[in-house]
């Protein structure tokens, strides 16, 4: 089993930048693909981005397209999310987790099965 812990959440002004960790420990991190989705207040989790097991392919959700970037570094077994020009509706709790099949990828929630606890991330306008 894979344990996920994000990091990096934060109050930021709109137009600014933040980069969410997420440290896993456990199984072989490396072999599975792993994303970021984010849930705001009153609404259903919602897909960020994913980023195959060995980093050579990535797939972003239309509204962070352009201003967010997913890496991966396997030999710190991190994943990690860099945003930029961040807006007020960004403003979520930001969640890691990691493919339920190894070497997948996928842009809905079933297809991950660990997930971490959260961190928060708020924009101002």
């Amino acid at each position: 089993q894979v344990q996920l812990v994000e990091s990096g959440g934060g109050l930021v002004q709109a137009g600014g930048s933040l980069r969410l960790s997420c440290a896993a420990s456990g199984r072989a991190f490396s072999d599975y693909g792993t994303g970021w989705f984010r849930q705001a207040p009153g609404k259903e989790r919602e897909f960020v981005a994913v980023i195959t097991w060995s980093g050579d392919s990535t797939y972003y959700a239309d509204f962070v397209k352009g201003r967010f970037t997913i890496s991966r570094d396997n030999a710190k077994n991190t994943l990690y999310l860099h945003m930029t020009s961040l807006k007020p509706e960004d403003t979520a709790v930001y969640y890691c987790a990691k493919t339920r099949r190894a070497y997948g990828s996928g842009a809905r929630a079933s297809d991950f099965d660990s997930w971490g606890r959260g961190t928060q991330v708020t924009v101002s306008s």
